[in-house]
């Protein structure tokens, strides 16, 4: 397998012929970003927070930023359109040394810019990054069994499904199921790890 060096600003043409960045967040993005997860949650079932539950301020938002840019571990990854904020990715791994070398990713996209391949390019960018980290050997997901599409993203990019969870959301006077997916990683050829 063909391991490339990841860079940390990609720009990528998108189907539609736009041009996408991904990069880290940086601690400036707090306030962009705030608005970005606020009008996520108001368009989308498909994530743990709804309209006007997340309540981090500013400044809390920035410290949260400049602790997971200063992590090995954690990657907050932006999706950037024409200079908006369309799509974000979190990771965080655990902080003992049993557990650091796996965590969780969760990912949101806004609606208008929904089917243009961003979630896919954003998921590559966390794989490679997590191989190179020479730490990270296993990452793991929730996804809703009813969000087809995470689904099929994500088994297209080699996560198995792992479990599943009973009544993990509950919307609409209804329980949802989840499903619990994994990718395990190995470091690319030559490289050292750090596990």
């Amino acid at each position: 397998m063909h391991f490339r060096k990841l860079e940390a600003v990609q720009q990528v043409t998108l189907k539609n012929d736009l041009q996408l960045t991904l990069r880290p967040a940086e601690p400036r993005d707090a306030e962009q970003l705030l608005v970005f997860i606020n009008q996520m949650a108001g368009e989308s079932e498909n994530t743990t927070i709804g309209p006007g539950e997340f309540t981090m301020s500013v400044e809390e938002e920035r410290a949260f930023l400049q602790q997971a840019a200063e992590s090995p571990t954690s990657l907050y990854l932006i999706a950037e359109v024409a200079g908006e904020i369309a799509g974000t990715l979190t990771f965080s791994a655990g902080k003992r040394s049993r557990t650091r070398h796996a965590g969780e990713f969760g990912t949101s996209v806004l609606r208008k810019y929904w089917n243009l391949g961003i979630g896919g390019r954003m998921l590559t960018y966390l794989i490679d990054w997590a191989r190179q980290s020479g730490i990270i050997r296993k990452i793991n997901l929730r996804v809703r069994v009813d969000n087809l599409p995470a689904i099929h993203l994500y088994e297209k990019h080699g996560f198995v499904r792992e479990g599943h969870i009973t009544r993990e959301f509950y919307l609409h006077g209804e329980f949802i199921d989840s499903y619990i997916m994994g990718l395990e990683l190995d470091p690319p050829p030559g490289q050292p790890t750090d596990v």
